[in-house]
């Protein structure tokens, strides 16, 4: 079943704006079916997840509470595989043209130590830009696909059935379509609606971030920073601009997050901790974040599915956050579309919390770690002097990067060839770089025997015989997150539903995430 080609250009008149709005809550009939999936909340995950099922052409609503954007400038960090997905989508050059490179080094629990040599990957570096740029581009590159974006539309309610979802705005009115997916961050109304339980601990410790200027020279901040760092790990004052500095100090005691802090917040915060308040004044935006640590029970309950912060909230160490949401986003993306068109097998749709779950697990084991060892107590103190020193053995330091940056991800499909599970670096081809082909979306089989086809997956793969030097004989690369099953594959016109092509083993650990060195992987094929 093949959805139609959808154009998602906003109309002016009004019955299409009516056609948009659905039928009345208090109405008797059902909302007309008009998308197949309608996506709440257009952050970096909701807009990146837009844009994959558009390749696949499904028709996309992505409803935004928010009028506008946030404003703030705070600075986020795309990670290694971050990165690596902005290039096999094409979108790399532009961010790259509105970020900040800088080394990953030093980014698990701020242990000052340089990146190990050799990463596996040909964007090595941490790439730092302001969250808006970000959530701008990733947005309009939804809509150049065709996804179509509504603001100051919240989602108040839905109903599920054996079809479809039916949506109900904040307004009154509804909307119908095949699926809904909440990307509607930590306080998802779509989670909370769907009675998914979202275990963890509460905030313990609070920190104040913001940007603002300072009424003392460079030379004594930097003194004083560096003489406080020493011990309290979530302190610091960097520059940001002409005269303007982004503070992070650690908060009185935890607070609602939903009440900004105020300036006098963060005087009181600097004088308690640096013997000075720095002459802070005319702050750009005020914020506070916690150490709350929740899981989702499920990623997936019938028609409804959960991504990004919805799914996962855990302290910002490492810079984690954004990275997790956008590679949920690219994982799903391909998946619901591939159930959306009937061509995927009866478990596909679950393999996304199959293996997004356990990554997300991992992710708030190491971010619990890094915030103990950020606390001034003896004990923790202690065990980061020892972290540090076994830092300097290049496997530790590898290890620990490689996991944060996620390109130490393998997807355990149980036995198989040492690739099975990985993803796969960009490599050199005579027809470019891999990840240049791998922009629309769609598998690509790696042939280096020149013996094989795609015969019957045509329309969903991509065949190459590349000259490079590739792992393995065969490898097929679904979508963006790189598959690397070494052997034979041939594609047979009969396996169009799927009864031959294997999510890797249905039972004993399958799913299950571990990290064994740069890695991740999407299909295995089976004679």
């Amino acid at each position: 079943m093949h959805s139609p080609q959808f154009t998602a250009e906003p109309s002016s008149n009004d019955t299409a704006e009516r056609d948009f709005l659905g039928l009345p809550a208090s109405g008797a009939d059902r909302a007309p079916l008009r998308f197949d999936v309608i996506i709440a909340g257009c952050g970096p995950t909701g807009a990146m997840l837009a844009a994959e099922l558009r390749l696949h052409d499904v028709r996309v609503l992505v409803l935004e509470k928010e009028t506008e954007p946030v404003s703030f400038a705070r600075i986020v960090g795309l990670h290694i595989r971050s990165l690596e997905l902005m290039a096999m989508r094409g979108l790399l050059d532009r961010i790259l043209e509105r970020g900040r490179r800088r080394p990953v080094g030093g980014i698990f629990a701020a242990i000052p130590k340089p990146a190990p040599e050799g990463l596996d990957s040909a964007h090595a570096y941490l790439l730092g830009i302001p969250q808006p740029v970000i959530d701008q581009l990733l947005e309009e590159h939804a809509i150049e696909l065709g996804a179509q974006v509504r603001r100051g539309c919240a989602v108040a309610g839905f109903e599920q059935d054996d079809e479809g979802v039916t949506v109900e705005l904040s307004n009154g009115n509804q909307l119908r379509s095949r699926y809904l997916v909440g990307c509607d961050g930590a306080r998802s109304t779509v989670r909370k609606l769907l009675g998914v339980g979202f275990p963890g601990e509460p905030s313990r410790t609070d920190t104040l971030m913001g940007e603002m200027e300072v009424g003392v020279p460079q030379e004594e901040i930097a003194a004083k920073v560096t003489e406080i760092s020493e011990t309290h790990k979530r302190f610091w004052l960097r520059p940001a601009g002409v005269g303007v500095y982004s503070v992070v100090v650690p908060a009185a005691g935890v607070s609602d997050r939903a009440e900004p802090p105020t300036l006098e917040d963060f005087k009181q915060q600097l004088r308690t901790i640096a013997g000075t308040d720095f002459g802070v004044h005319s702050p750009r935006w005020l914020s506070r974040f916690g150490d709350a640590t929740r899981l989702a029970e499920r990623y997936r309950v019938g028609r409804v599915l959960l991504a990004g912060d919805a799914a996962h909230i855990h302290p910002p160490a490492g810079g984690q956050g954004l990275n997790l949401g956008v590679q949920d986003a690219v994982n799903l993306g391909w998946k619901l579309a591939a159930q959306i068109h009937g061509w995927a097998p009866e478990t596909l749709l679950d393999t996304y919390q199959a293996e997004r779950h356990p990554v997300a697990e991992d992710v708030l084991d190491n971010t619990r770690a890094q915030m103990e060892l950020s606390s001034t107590e003896p004990g923790p103190q202690a065990v980061r002097r020892l972290l540090t020193e076994l830092m300097d053995f290049d496997e530790v330091n590898r290890y620990l990067i490689e996991k944060i940056t996620a390109i130490g991800i393998r997807y355990d499909f149980g036995a198989g060839p040492d690739l099975l599970g990985r993803r796969l670096r960009d490599i050199d081809l005579k027809q470019g770089h891999l990840y240049d082909q791998l922009h629309r979306g769609r598998g690509l089989l790696l042939d280096r025997t020149e013996r094989l086809t795609v015969g019957g997956w045509s329309d969903r793969v991509d065949y190459l015989a590349p000259t490079a030097t590739s792992p393995g004989s065969a490898t097929i690369s679904r979508t963006s997150t790189t598959t690397s099953p070494a052997g034979s594959a041939r594609p047979d016109p009969r396996d169009l539903a799927g009864p031959r092509l294997m999510r890797g083993s249905t039972s004993g650990s399958a799913g299950r995430c571990r990290s064994t060195g740069p890695v991740s992987c999407r299909w295995r094929y089976r004679r």
